[in-house]
Order: structure tokens, then sequence, then C-alpha cells
């Protein structure tokens, strides 16, 4: 049992132990943006001390430069047995990129200095095609080297060149040439016919180069150089600019022998498609324009002009027709060699002024001429303005004299079928007022028939109820009776009265009288004014 205790005390010791020694002797620890090299030493006692091959990573078990690298975070290594180095990230900014040089591995079968493959998985030493973009990357030094550039310009002759951070602005292409072949796409060495559109391409200046080519139609003019004075052109008398320089412009001799300058105009350009041709021809477009458009235009004007005389390059048909056998002849040069050719123009033609003057008399006595008839004719234009406005005030009077005429008429005609619509219709109201009155009397006739209908039969109703109630009673004098106890009050009084003779309703003999009324006031002694005397 104490054995037993004993080995376990030994172990824990152990193991605190071993944990105290990794902790403290074997941790590293990496920081973000660095990164460790590890190189492996071998076993110090047991084990195979084979070293790896030089010039190339070591293997498992291998002394030697591991090919992989330790991150940022905690890492274990004991220092017997490993060498761990402190090695910072790679960081391309955005502008840049990194040119990658392989330093570990074989060497290229066909003695090439471009190698294929990605960073960390390359099998030749050599410079990688692929070149690293902007961003931070974990690179063992020892088996790489990276040459961080931004637009690295290269002269070649007249031309500049473009590699590493190329931007393309628009109206521009990108004309490459290859410094080697490329077995991968089958690119050989040279000027590539596939232009590349605006944008930014990174591009490896070990492997290529980029013409930043400008592209489209543009304009090249060769002028004669006139003395000016106080920044305007001086002019003879007949209205010319004054040469300055008989070198300027082109000039040639006249088919009569009169030396000929003039001013011409060409709109040229090169397109995409052919970029590529006059980077191998040419160089770059002020070449083009200096070596091929310039010489051209002079050749070919200096030609066509010669075979015309100088009056006929001064006016008319004859201008136009040198004109255009210029351009024709400049399209068939130019197009030849890889050059659009838009429109050839000859802006002025300088003349002697001994030839000129004669040409601008003649043409002015005829412009005099022609102003003279063309006077003559506005005279008579003018004759016939006046005749034909003298016809429009006449007509104009004619048509407001019958204007007003046709107005009286249509207003006597209105004024007439307005009376006769007035008439119309007051016969018309008339007519209606006179049924009106008619249904007026009928409708009063009917109503006093009706009210005298009901009359009647109220009446022969009274009667027939008299009739009835007189037969009821037997005799007429009964009912009368009937109706007058009927009548009566309820509260009347009876006095027996005696009339002695001579009162207004005796004979002379007296009589007795009965007075009937009604008490005002419920007395017996007030007797009422109502009296009935039997």
């Amino acid at each position: 049992m104490r054995n037993v205790k004993m080995m376990l005390l030994i172990a824990l010791a152990t193991l605190v132990g071993y944990e105290a020694f990794n902790w403290s002797v074997n941790r590293v620890y990496l920081n973000p943006g660095e990164s460790a090299v590890v190189r492996y030493k071998g076993p110090i006692v047991f084990g195979s001390r084979k070293t790896a091959e030089p010039g190339m990573w070591a293997e498992n078990g291998e002394i030697g430069i591991q090919r992989e690298m330790l991150g940022p975070g905690r890492h274990f290594r004991c220092p017997i047995w490993w060498q761990v180095e402190r090695v910072p990230d790679v960081e391309v900014k955005p502008g840049e990129v990194g040119v990658v040089t392989c330093k570990v591995g074989r060497e290229t079968p066909d003695g090439s200095f471009l190698v294929d493959g990605e960073l960390g998985k390359t099998e030749f030493k050599g410079i990688l095609r692929k070149v690293l973009s902007p961003g931070r990357y974990r690179i063992n030094p020892y088996g790489y080297t990276v040459e961080v550039i931004q637009t690295k310009n290269i002269q070649s002759g007249a031309t500049t060149k473009s590699a590493g951070w190329v931007s393309i602005p628009t109206g521009y292409v990108g004309v490459v040439t290859n410094l080697a072949d490329n077995p991968l796409t089958g690119a050989k060495m040279g000027v590539q016919d596939l232009v590349i559109q605006p944008g930014i391409y990174l591009v490896n200046p070990s492997e290529q180069q980029v013409d930043i080519f400008e592209v489209g139609l543009r304009e090249t003019s060769l002028k004669v150089v006139t003395q000016s004075k106080d920044g305007k052109v001086l002019r003879d008398l007949s209205g010319e600019p004054v040469i300055a320089s008989e070198e300027s412009g082109i000039r040639f001799p006249s088919a009569d022998g009169y030396p000929m300058h003039l001013d011409y105009t060409l709109i040229w350009g090169l397109m995409p498609e052919q970029a590529p041709h006059a980077i191998r021809s040419f160089g770059n477009v002020a070449a083009v324009e200096q070596k091929i458009v310039v010489p051209q235009i002079e050749s070919v004007t200096r030609n066509a002009g010669s075979v015309y005389k100088a009056v006929q390059l001064l006016v008319g048909e004859e201008r136009e027709a040198y004109q255009n056998e210029s351009l024709k002849e400049l399209h068939a040069v130019l197009d030849g060699k890889g050059i659009t050719v838009g429109k050839g123009l000859v802006r002025h033609v300088y003349i002697p002024r001994s030839v000129r003057e004669p040409i601008q008399r003649a043409y002015i006595a005829d412009e005099l001429t022609l102003t003279r008839a063309q006077e003559q004719q506005t005279t008579r234009e003018e004759a016939n303005l006046r005749e034909a406005e003298q016809k429009v005030t006449l007509a104009g009077a004619t048509v407001d004299a019958e204007t007003s005429k046709l107005t009286a008429q249509k207003k006597a005609e209105g004024s007439r079928k307005a009376a006769g619509i007035k008439a119309e219709t007051e016969q018309l109201v008339a007519a209606i007022e006179k049924d009106t009155a008619a249904l007026e009397a009928q409708a009063e006739r009917l109503l006093g028939e009706a009210q005298n209908l009901g009359k009647k039969a109220q009446e022969e109703a009274k009667a027939s109820r008299f009739e009835l109630a007189v037969e009821a009673f037997g005799q007429g004098e009964a009912y009368n009776r009937f109706i007058f106890a009927e009548n009566l009050p309820e509260k009347i009084k009876l006095d027996l009265i005696w009339a002695g003779q001579g009162t207004l309703w005796t004979g002379n003999n007296g009589d007795v009288g009965i007075r009937a009324y009604v008490p005002v006031d419920q007395s017996e002694d007030t007797p009422s004014s109502n009296t009935a005397d039997n």
C-alpha cells in the first residue's frame, strides 16, 4: 500500500512538473499579424537524424525548415527539438501588388524563370506568375520572397509600358506584351492581338507589360503660319491673311507654276482591334501621327494639288474634286497600314495675290451683275407687291361693304321674324287666356250647380223630416207646440197676469195673460226680459 501511494505521488509530481515545464518553457504565443517559422533540430539520443534535401522543405521526421507555419495563438514547441522564429505577415495595400519568388523546390525542366502554382504549393523555383492582390499573407521567408510594388513604368524606346497595379481609363485599351511563353494558356512571347478593356489589372512585371493605348478618332491639322499683331491676323488689301513662313502648311506648285499654300485637316484614328498592330509597327499614338499620318497628308495633298491650276483651287467644283481625290488617296494608303480615316478637309487655300486679285475682280464683277439683276427683279417684285396690296385693300373694302349689307339684311330679317314670333305668341296667349276664362266660368257654373243641388238636397231632407214629424204628431199644430216646448229654456218662469181695460194687449173688457221669463241671477223676484204671452 505504501508503495502504491509512493508511485501515485511520483506520477502526480511528474505530471505537475511536465505541465509547469510545458507552460513556462514550451509555450509560444503569437500575436495577430505575426507567424512563426518552425525548424526541426532532430532527436537527441534515439531516432533518425535524416536531414532534408538541400533546397527543399523538410518532410515529417527530417531535420530542417518545415513548410507549414504557426499562426496567431498559443502553441507548444519544446526548444530542445524545435526552433521557432517569429516573422511578421506580409501586407499588400490597395494600389499595390506582390511579386513572389520561390526559393525552395526543383529547377524548371525548360529552364524558364516563371513558375505556376499557388503560394505555398509550388514545385519549382522561380517567379510565380500569379501576383498577390491587396491583403495580408502568411509567408515563409525561407521559401519565398515578396516584392511589393505599385505601378511600375518601363521606358521602351519612345513608348512607356506599365506593370504592377495597372489602371486603364475610359477611352483607352491595354495592349499586352508577354515577356515569355505561357504553356498553360498557349500564349506566345510578344505583343498579343487581344487587348484588355478599361479597368484595373494586376500585372506581373516579370511576365507581362501593358501599353495604355488611346483609341478613337482624332484630328491632325497642317496650317500655314500667318502674321499677326496684337493678337489679330494681318491681312492684305484684298482681305487675305499674310503668310509669315513660306515653309509652313502644305505647299506645292500649281499646274500653271504658281506657289500654293493650303491648310488641311484630317480626321483619323485607331480602333481597339488596330492598337496591337500600331504597337508592333510604329509605337504609340504620337509615333503613328508623326511617322505615318503627317507625312502621308503632305505627300498625297501635294501630288493631287499639282495637277490643278491656281484658279481651279480657288473656286467651285474643281476645289471640291481636289478635296475628294486627296481623301480617297489617303484612304487607300492609311487603311493598308491599319489606320482608320474619317474626313479630309481643305480648310483654306492661299493663292498668290497676282493670281487671286484678277480672279476676285472678275468674280466681283459677276457678282455685281447678279446683284443688279437681282435688284431689278426685286423692284419688279416690289411693284407687284404694291399692286397686290392695292388689290387686297380693294377686296377688303368690298368685303366690308358686302358684310355691312348682309348684316343689315340679317338684322331686318331677324326683326321681321321676331315681330312675327311676338304676334304669334300674343295670339297664342290670348287663345290660352280665352280657354282659361271659359274653363273658369264652367268651373264656377258647375260649382254653383253643385252648391244649389246641395242646398236643395238639404232643404228636401229638412222638408222630408218635417213631413215625417207632422205625420208622427197627426197634425201640424201639435208638431208646432212640440217644437215650441222643445225650445223652451229649462228654468223658465210663468206668471199669470190680469190686465185691466185699456191696455195695449187687451180689449175693453180686459183679459188675463201669462208671462214667461228666465231669471238672470237665479232670483225669483227678477223677471227676464224674454217673455211670452198667451
